[in-house]
């Protein structure tokens, strides 16, 4: 199977049963490629080390992948996760087309399917999971729980930020409180997976601050930069009069894109350079994600997280 992208998802239904379908078709993938036999049993086993006893390692697995995995027992398996959606307003753009029908290929709706999808693979592997949604302030979050009842209520929650946002109610992005409050709420050392577009770079310092607090905490943190990269960092527009709108707050203004173009895609390098420096210097995970592009570009990056952290 392929691996399905936005525009492809549509045809399915429920958020759960669209996870499942991205991610039998990564799974897939995976066989196809160098990766093959990394990901089936992925919960109960990992790369064998040169020099250690060879008493554990699975044999009938290095028969079929030319591969040496040593089998793991349940306590070296369990992992903690908490997702970090952004659910304020410009997380909703590119807005749908004028007669569009279904979800629009936004950021938002690429987030929610990342992190169903990424959910999915934690029930496989029968780790806990919880979920975090912010805009100004947390405005929702649940502890980090592997039932069955709670993964339902979780895929629930984030079909909620699928639905279109109401004309004139923007939330606005405060990134540095909302996610300084997520680290006082994870009790346990975590894998934290924040989805934003990071667009509260008026608070620049005041977010880098918030991510080393939960860097401080001994989480391990993977950011997943969201972004339409030709609209909002290439500025690929038609050279024609069009009038931008500021999704959290309404401001408007009327431009040609060939006038600021140079001075816009300048100023977006060096305010993604700066989050790449800064993440590196935190020891955190810069990861771009394209809405355009797949979910492996998000998928790859939590399996290889996981297993540097066994």
């Amino acid at each position: 199977m392929a691996e399905l992208k936005l525009d492809e998802l549509r045809q399915f239904g429920s958020l759960e049963f669209i996870a499942r379908q991205v991610v039998e078709g990564f799974i897939t993938g995976l066989h196809k490629s160098p990766f093959h036999g990394f990901s089936v049993e992925f919960a109960e086993h990992r790369i064998y080390n040169a020099g250690e006893s060879t008493r554990h390692i699975d044999w009938k697995l290095f028969g079929r992948t030319d591969k040496l995995f040593v089998k793991r027992y349940e306590e070296e398996t369990n992992l903690r996760c908490q997702l970090v959606i952004d659910g304020s307003s410009s997380m909703y753009f590119p807005l749908p087309e004028k007669g569009q029908k279904g979800m629009p290929d936004n950021k938002i709706t690429f987030s929610v399917y990342a992190a169903a999808a990424i959910t999915q693979l934690l029930k496989r592997q029968r780790d806990a999971v919880g979920l975090s949604v912010f805009t100004n302030e947390v405005a929702f979050h649940a502890q980090a729980k592997s039932s069955g009842v709670h993964h339902s209520m979780m895929y629930a929650e984030m079909e909620k930020l699928l639905q279109s946002q109401p004309e004139g109610q923007l939330k606005t992005t405060s990134a540095a409180a909302a996610l300084h409050e997520v680290a006082e709420n994870i009790h346990k050392r975590s894998l934290v997976i924040i989805f934003s577009d990071m667009l509260d770079s008026a608070n620049a310092d005041e977010v880098f601050n918030a991510l080393l607090h939960l860097k401080h905490n001994k989480h391990e943190v993977v950011l997943f930069h969201v972004t339409d990269k030709r609209r909002e960092l290439d500025f690929d527009f038609e050279n024609r009069p069009y009038k931008f709108i500021d999704m959290e707050t309404g401001e408007q203004l009327k431009v040609l894109p060939a006038e600021v173009k140079a001075q816009y895609t300048g100023r977006m390098a060096e305010f993604k350079g700066e989050l790449k420096l800064r993440c590196g210097q935190y020891k955190i995970e810069y990861v771009e994600a394209d809405i355009n592009e797949g979910f492996r570009q998000v998928l790859m990056p939590y399996l290889l997280k996981r297993e540097k952290m066994f």
